[in-house]
Order: C-alpha cells, then structure tokens, then sequence
C-alpha cells in the first residue's frame, strides 16, 4: 500500500520553519512509482511559535548494562556511571552541535543520591532487587565521576539540565504507590552548591521523573510537588542571587495529565516552573516491532499527539505564562525503544515530523532518548557510531532557525514541510515536486531578490536510507553514505546546489531540508 509522500512539518527560511498543516485527504493504493506535482504556500509575515535556541536536546541516562526487556539487554556501559567519556566518537559527535542540551535522567534517577555532603554513606552502583523500583535498588553519584562527566560538558559545550532526587525524605502509604511528605531538598542542595563552587555551569535543574498523574512507579500528588518545586526554587535562588547566572528550575518531567499540571502550576505559583517538561512515548511498547514500523510511517496515527502538545501549551499559556513548555524525553517507543525500528532510518519518519509538531507548539525544547544506551540512541551503543537520527538531528541544529512559520498545501497528508525548510516524504512509491509560494500578503508569489548567483541557487540536503531499505541504520545524504573518517570525525554534510525557481523534488522515503536564501519572509528579517 502507498505512503503517499509526508511532508515534515516545516518549511524553513534560514531564520525560520514552517509548520505544514494538513487536511484530511485519502488516497487509494498504487502499484507504481509516481510524481506528484504540489505548491506550498508559506506564511512569512509573522511567525507562529519560537523555539529555544537550544532545541534539540538529547538525554543521559543512569540504566545499567543488566537493564533488560523481550530477551536483549540494550543498555551496555551506556549508564551516566559507566559511560566511556574519553571515547573520541562520543567527544566529536557533542562538538559537532552549537551547544547540544543534555538532559541528564531518567526513570533511576528518584532512586540517586549524590555523594556530597553528609547525606551518603556508602557510594554503591545500582544493583539488581526484586524489591526496588523497576528492578533496582538505589544508586549513588561519585563527584569524582560527576567532575569528569562536568568536564565533558564543558570541552564540547553542552548545555545541561539535570534531572534531581524527588523522592528523598518521602514514605509510601499505599500499593496505590503514592509517595507523601515533603521532599527533603539537603543532598539535591549540597550538590548545587558543590557545583556552584566547582564552577559547572549547570543551565537548569529538574525535580524528578514520571511523578506526575497517575505516575510511573510512583506518584506524588500536585500540590505537593508544587510545594516541593517552591523550596528547590527557593534553594537555588538562595544560591544564585545573581538572576543573569540562576540556574532555572524545571518540572515535573512526566506524562501530561491536564487535572494534575493545572493544579501544579496554580498551586506552585508566578515565576517558580520555568520550564513545564512533559515526555511523549506515543508508538507503544517496543517489543511490537511490525507496530512500530508501521505507526512511523503513519501520518494520522503521528497527528494525533498534536492534541497533547496543544494541551501542554495551553496549560503554560493559562496557569504559568511565565513558564515554557518543553519535551523532556521522548523515544517513541518504550521499554528502550524497538530493535531494527528505532535505531534505523525509518525512525526518522517518526523523529523530525516530532520535532516539527513540537515546534509549531511552541515548545522551546525536545529531549530525544537517548544520546546513547537502548534502541533509540543517536550513538550506537557498543561502537559510538551515530544512528541515522544523528544526521537528522543535526541538520536541523545547523539549519532550522528559532521561528516557527506556518505552511499549508494542496497535496496528501502523508506529506509535511516543514526558508530553510524541512519535508519529509513517508510514501514507498510517490515522488513529489515540491514549489513554494509565498502567503505574505505583500508579494503574491516567490522572487528572486537578489541577482546574485549564490543568492540564487537553493541548498539542499537529501536524506535517503541505503539501499533504500528504511531500516538501514546507514543513511545517505546525497547519495553519498554519510560515514566516521579514520580519525573518527563526524563527516562534513555538504549540500548540492539547486537553481531556487526549480521544484524541491522529494523522492519517495526520504527527507529533505532546504535552504532558500532570497525567500522574502519579514519575520526572519
């Protein structure tokens, strides 16, 4: 059956993207290639939404190699304990971001103490128990590990937000796995502090993981967590006087649940949650790998998480206007993501149309799980080989601009833009030919405005799965396998230069970003 082409959703200017905004559409089944004519028109006068300057962002975890599911145990030393930080690969693939943010957490990360202060005892690793919360007991940080992961971040310029100990000083009253009482702030307060002295620049500070509704695990009731999110508030400003150098303070870091986030953000008050974080697994478990594949490729299934999105945005727009809505971790598929899905080309489908929808939002940031450890890493875990994801990812990191435009267009649903611009194409079969017409109001259609060659030519960059089977984990980028050099270095991606009156020509399963120099667009003036 045809996935008829999926245009991402954006269609960027260098300073911004575009949103494509599609009607319901249906279309038969075709047994032959086929192209397919389609204009899409970009709304350049104003934008929609604006993203943070640091949106792509990827998460480390603290799972173990012993973390397993369905029979494979994905994780190997990729845990923030055992990670191999002096790897070249790891070093060269952060460098090769403007300043990555990094999430470090996870679902352990309410079970971690920081070994400053007087909080610890002994500093163990996590380890295996039937009575531990997602099969382990509680792990430790050594500051010496943290001083050498603090050093990475700091040789290739990541930014950081760290996921905090939300449970400390709490008890369980019920098998309903509600946690009450207040959170005892000491162990996260003396290792910001410990920061603060060693001089890691820690961007922001997360209050725990998947607490939030109906939890994961466990669950602390919102005006609890709202009361717990003013005293880490209360800590950091106490720490931080200087308002220009304050860490900001993030949360909760887990699944929307409308009641819940309402009451949070009421209870905790104006100018506490700097940032709403929320984490979307909407493919289903990972163990259903047919599922997975087909729900990636699946425009309306994809569609349906706009309404959370929107939910989230409303929520910030109407209780916490000072706050931002964020993707906090995201992996599609959970459990550690799909074997052979999540890991390949065809995650892609899944992965920018995300970042597309996110963005039109207006959410500032989207935290990819993970950078490195399970199915869905960007790093393969065992040679640090980045995953066709990475390329994705850091495409739009070069390319993809701060404001958000809206688009819509005249052809399937399986196609979304996203001047520079972004259109993916899910169908198997159909090309499409895509033209761009300017919707400013001011010019009626797209023109050359500037007589010079460069000016003239678009740049584009094709992104295609080797042989073409989409669950390759070996993507293309203009036909040329994107691959490490002997020194490890992440290759140089290159554009091919198009004559800009020309159609952007999207073949079938693939994604294509476009830089369109002397398209008129105000608002990214």
């Amino acid at each position: 059956m045809d996935n008829q082409g999926r245009f991402c959703r954006r269609a960027l200017m260098i300073c911004a993207w575009m949103l494509l905004i599609t009607s319901s559409i249906s279309f038969g089944a075709r047994a032959q290639d086929d192209t397919n004519g389609v204009t899409v028109s970009i709304q350049g006068s104003t934008s929609i939404a604006k993203t943070d300057d640091n949106f792509i962002c990827a998460t480390l975890d603290w799972w173990p190699a012993n973390k397993c599911n369905f029979g494979q145990c994905p994780w190997g030393n990729a845990s923030i304990l055992h990670l191999d930080l002096r790897n070249e690969i790891l070093y060269k693939a952060l460098e090769a971001f403007d300043h990555i943010r990094l999430r470090i957490g996870g679902s352990l990360q309410d079970q971690v103490m920081y070994n400053v202060g007087k909080a610890v005892g002994q500093c163990l690793d996590f380890y295996k128990s039937d009575n531990g919360t997602f099969g382990f007991d509680k792990g430790c940080l050594p500051m010496d590990r943290w001083d050498k992961l603090a050093q990475l971040f700091n040789d290739t310029g990541a930014k950081v937000t760290f996921g905090l100990n939300a449970l400390v000083g709490r008890i369980k009253i019920d098998d309903d796995n509600l946690f009450v009482g207040d959170w005892n702030s000491q162990n996260a307060q003396d290792f910001i502090q410990y920061n603060l002295l060693k001089g890691y620049n820690i961007d922001s500070y997360e209050l725990g993981n998947e607490l939030c509704g109906t939890g994961v695990g466990e669950r602390v009731e919102a005006k609890q967590y709202a009361k717990d999110m003013i005293k880490l508030k209360q800590v950091v400003n106490s720490l931080f006087p200087d308002p220009k150098t304050r860490p900001r303070v993030m949360g909760p870091g887990g699944f929307y649940d409308e009641e819940w986030f309402n009451i949070f953000l009421q209870e905790s008050g104006p100018y506490v949650v700097d940032g709403l974080t929320h984490h979307i697994y909407n493919l289903g478990e990972g163990k259903d790998r047919e599922l997975i594949l087909n729900r990636v490729q699946d425009p309306y299934y994809l569609t349906q998480t706009a309404q959370t999105y929107k939910d989230v945005s409303k929520a910030v727009d109407r209780f916490g206007p000072w706050s931002e809505a964020w993707v906090g971790e995201a992996g599609g598929a959970y459990n550690s993501g799909a074997k052979d899905v999540s890991d390949t080309f065809a995650n892609g489908f899944w992965y920018l149309d995300q970042l597309g929808m996110t963005s039109t939002f207006n959410h500032k940031v989207f935290c990819r799980q993970a950078l490195i450890g399970g199915n869905y890493a960007l790093l393969n875990t065992t040679t640090f080989v980045p995953n066709p994801d990475f390329y994705g990812a850091l495409l739009w990191d070069r390319l993809m601009g701060n404001n958000v435009l809206a688009t819509s267009h005249n052809g399937s649903p399986y196609l979304r833009p996203g001047v520079s611009v972004l259109i993916i194409n899910m169908s198997n079969s159909t090309t499409f030919n895509i033209s761009l017409a300017n919707d400013l109001n001011f010019f009626p259609e797209p023109r050359i405005t500037n007589k010079d060659v460069e000016m003239q030519q678009r740049e584009e960059y094709h992104l295609t799965p080797e042989g073409g089977n989409i669950q390759s984990q070996v993507m293309l980028l203009n036909g040329e396998i994107l691959r490490l050099n002997e020194s490890f270095d992440i290759p140089e991606m290159k554009p091919k230069f198009v004559n800009s009156t020309s159609p952007i020509v999207v073949a079938a399963h693939s994604f294509v970003f476009a830089t369109i120099r002397n398209f008129q667009a105000p608002v990214c003036a």
